[in-house]
């Protein structure tokens, strides 16, 4: 079948598909068994190195609690960034010019440092300005590093999604007489989160990957900085690396799958019923922001 990207391929290039997919095939086979080989003289691959992770004690004493910090600092940076990510990016396509202004001079600043670096900074504040004991400190440091770094990014996938809407919603919202607030919350956010699903998990993934970050340069006691404590005790670290690969592959496996599910969900529940919204509705949406705006003493204005 056709594409807008390359033709069908004929007879020839078939063959050639296959080829190529054979020699790769072979060479990839080659490395792991070369890769196995190696091992194999060095004695990594003996039953006495693999024979810790058998047993409760390199599980409950190095693993769970490096996977329960790593879960724990990413939860809290997800948890934290996603919204803030969605208040600067729809800061960004604001009216007001000195919105714009101060919303994207703080996501570029944000984004432009590296995650890493970030957290240093946040570590040598919490010393210096703060009451935050030593043992928390390195968790402070992580999430706060994640938060402003992935809070800048998915502010820019959240304009880029809302942005990517045909104007034509926006134009058909406020012919019907809706604010412009009422057009981003009724209209275009709902459907920019399913555009938006895949890249916001990629970023999900991504702050799980960099907690190991805070391990390395700040002690905080992650999955792969217990892991060298655990390779140090039982001198297996060729097979704690593996072992950690894989429980980390699982992991952003099931943040990945749970979140393809979520957004063929979405897709099925926002198909069009072919329901046209009629004026009485939208005298209730006005109604009903009126009635909060008069409650909170806040005033009707647009963002």
């Amino acid at each position: 079948m056709s594409s807008v990207l390359y033709d069908t391929p004929g007879p020839r290039a078939k063959r050639r598909n296959v080829l190529l997919s054979v020699v790769f095939t072979v060479l990839l086979a080659l490395l792991v068994w070369w890769v196995w080989q190696k091992m194999d003289e060095k004695d990594q691959l003996t039953s006495a190195l693999w024979k810790p992770f058998t047993e409760s004690e390199a599980w409950t004493t190095y693993l769970l609690p490096g996977l329960e910090n790593t879960l724990k600092a990413a939860a809290l940076s997800m948890v934290i960034a996603l919204p803030l990510g969605a208040v600067f990016g729809i800061a960004r396509l604001s009216d007001h010019r000195w919105v714009r202004g101060a919303a994207g001079t703080v996501v570029e600043f944000f984004r432009a440092i590296p995650v890493l670096l970030l957290m240093l900074f946040a570590n040598e504040f919490y010393v210096r300005s703060t009451d935050v004991t030593s043992e928390d400190r390195p968790l402070y440091a992580v999430v706060t590093g994640l938060v402003l770094y992935n809070a800048s990014v998915l502010a820019e996938v959240v304009r880029a999604g809302i942005l990517s809407l045909p104007k034509g919603q926006t134009e058909a919202a406020y012919a019907i007489g809706l604010r412009k607030g009422q057009t981003m919350t009724s209209i275009l956010l709902p459907q920019a989160v399913t555009a938006m699903l895949p890249a916001i998990v990629s970023q999900l993934v991504v702050i799980v990957k960099d907690t190991a970050l805070g391990g390395v340069m700040l002690s905080f006691p992650e999955l792969l900085n217990s892991r060298g404590t655990l390779a140090a005790n039982y001198a297996n670290v060729i097979p704690s690396f593996i072992v950690v690969a894989v429980m980390f592959i699982v992991l952003n496996f099931i943040l990945t799958s749970f979140a393809s599910w979520l957004e063929r969900y979405l897709r099925r529940s926002k198909r069009s019923t072919g329901a046209v919204l009629g004026v009485d509705k939208v005298d209730d949406l006005n109604a009903a922001e009126v009635g909060g705006s008069r409650g909170t003493g806040a005033g009707g204005g647009g963002i």
